[in-house]
């Protein structure tokens, strides 16, 4: 295999870090990596907020703290993800902009309702390849992460914490170095995730 399926084969979610820092050169390559995703119409409708110091304890503290308002499994998760943001050197949010959505229905001259899903849409699958290349990158770096979907729960909250009114929040992603070695979970089997039609 070459280096970037090697790199696809070793990711993995990493919920628990070590104090050691991530460089800011480290960061910058996360962040490039992530801006160099495509995206629909090439409007890039994502913006990245890098979470440090007191802010980055201030989002675990409030991860934490309505944990208790949901069912047993997820406030077990929230609380998981609270855990992870804290031990984490750095967090990186990713927040849809709303962009595409302006661009689009000015564009293609959709009704409101059609156009909101539709460009709505496009702007989850960009930010999701943003995502997924800065996952890949910080593996890359030796670095470990986790994609924490479940804030998405408190997803106003978390909006309003990165001050991003305006956004809607697509992905939470802790990163640092990992407190232990581990490996992925297995795989269902390829054969069982391919249909092929002729």
């Amino acid at each position: 295999m070459n280096e970037t399926l090697k790199t696809i084969e070793k990711r993995h979610s990493i919920r628990s870090f070590t104090e050691q820092p991530v460089s800011e050169e480290a960061l910058k390559a996360i962040l490039e990596a992530a801006n160099q995703a495509p995206s629909a119409h090439n409007q890039q409708a994502w913006r990245f907020v890098v979470v440090k110091g007191e802010k980055k304890a201030e989002l675990a503290a409030l991860v934490s703290s309505r944990a208790g308002d949901f069912p047993k499994a997820s406030s077990a998760l929230l609380r998981m993800a609270a855990r992870s943001i804290k031990s984490a050197s750095v967090v990186i949010a990713v927040v849809n902009t709303g962009e595409l959505i302006n661009h689009g229905t000015n564009l293609f001259r959709l009704n409101a309702n059609q156009s909101l899903d539709f460009f709505r849409t496009m702007e989850i699958q960009s930010s999701a390849a943003a995502v997924q290349n800065m996952l890949l990158a910080a593996t890359s770096l030796g670095l470990s992460t986790v994609w924490l979907g479940v804030l998405f729960l408190i997803k106003d909250e978390v909006i309003e914490f990165f001050g991003e009114p305006e956004g809607e929040f697509m992905a939470v992603i802790p990163v640092g170095y990992a407190a232990k070695e581990s490996q992925g979970p297995g795989k269902r089997p390829l054969e069982m995730q391919v249909r092929v039609l002729e």
